[in-house]
């Protein structure tokens, strides 16, 4: 049994991850902002122990962790992933200043590992599936500070100070994702027999289900690897939007014709979007195992397995600040 923190707890993969961790038995404490509330923790949070604290308080974060004592530090809290989460400012702090202040608090305390959540938006657009060490150009503020963070937290780890492993994740999805997210929304919709506005077909994502996400960080806290490692997190396999679709169509025996491009495309809309994982298999021993179809078919039984569950999906169409 080892003692977990993990940061971003209440968010969508966070939460998946709290509750991987609670399964294998291990003590699993949460560091969320005084402001949040935590739909998604709601039926584990007699199993938590959870801190109210803000990442960017230094004082208030060291005095946390020298109490918790983790072996373990998860970091997943983030901002400004999402096209609500234009604050400029708290985009910098979170992302920046919370992980230098989380990670030089681990090293205080001697974390056995702390890996942090990266992202593909760090590579930027790029014609092919980019490898972990190649330049990065990241082509928007939240991906700037992703790639300011993950930069911090290798050159810590390289200074000795403590071990750690950054995962760069491209297009996670599956339960608890946020209902504003494509694949919630395509479900939501489709049950409906309809879609919702779309973009370009040609749009590429790297899906990866949310449930191989979580055996992708155990990899990282058990893997031999040396410190200030990054691996790519995906599963391999582009699917673009039309896919996507036609998985949905065909889940939902929709007999509407999709309205292409009824939605403008976004900044980071580009019809080359896959992980290579090369890396990742040969040093981590991980690689995803959810084909698309299944993981939607997954996400879509457990979206529709509690009526209050899909109503709050029906409902709640806007993110919380």
């Amino acid at each position: 049994m080892r003692r977990v923190l993990i940061t971003g707890a209440n968010g969508f993969v966070g939460a998946n991850l709290a509750r991987r961790m609670l399964e294998r038995g291990h003590r699993v404490h949460c560091l969320l902002r005084p402001d949040r509330a935590g739909w998604r923790l709601r039926d584990i949070a007699d199993a938590l122990t959870v801190h109210a604290v803000d990442l960017t308080d230094a004082a208030a974060l060291d005095a946390v962790v020298r109490e918790v004592r983790p072996h373990w530090v998860l970091h997943l809290a983030a901002y400004g992933a999402y096209a609500s989460q234009t604050d400029a400012a708290r985009c910098v702090r979170t992302n920046v200043e919370g992980t230098v202040q989380l990670v030089d608090a681990a090293a205080r305390s001697g974390v056995e590992r702390l890996v942090h959540s990266g992202s593909s938006s760090e590579y930027g657009i790029v014609d092919h599936a980019p490898g972990e060490e190649e330049p990065l150009a990241p082509n928007s503020l939240y991906a700037v500070t992703k790639a300011a963070a993950t930069a911090y937290v290798r050159h810590v780890a390289r200074t000795g100070a403590l071990h750690t492993t950054t995962l760069r994740l491209y297009s996670v999805y599956g339960p608890y994702e946020e209902p504003t997210r494509l694949i919630p929304t395509l479900i939501v919709r489709g049950l409906e027999g309809r879609y919702p506005p779309l973009v370009s077909p040609r749009t590429a994502r790297d899906f990866v289900y949310v449930e191989d996400v979580s055996t992708a960080f155990e990899a990282a806290l058990l893997a031999p690897t040396a410190a200030g490692g990054i691996y790519n997190v995906g599963s391999g396999v582009q699917t673009t939007l039309e896919k996507a679709v036609d998985v949905s169509r065909a889940a939902f025996a929709i007999a509407a014709e999709p309205r292409w491009s009824s939605m403008p495309a976004r900044g980071w809309d580009t019809d080359t979007w896959v992980a290579n994982t090369a890396r990742t298999q040969a040093e981590l021993g991980w690689h995803a195992t959810t084909p698309f179809e299944a993981g939607f078919a997954r996400t879509h039984r457990w979206l529709t397995a509690s009526a209050d569950r899909l109503a709050f999906y029906q409902t709640e169409r806007e993110l919380p600040s």
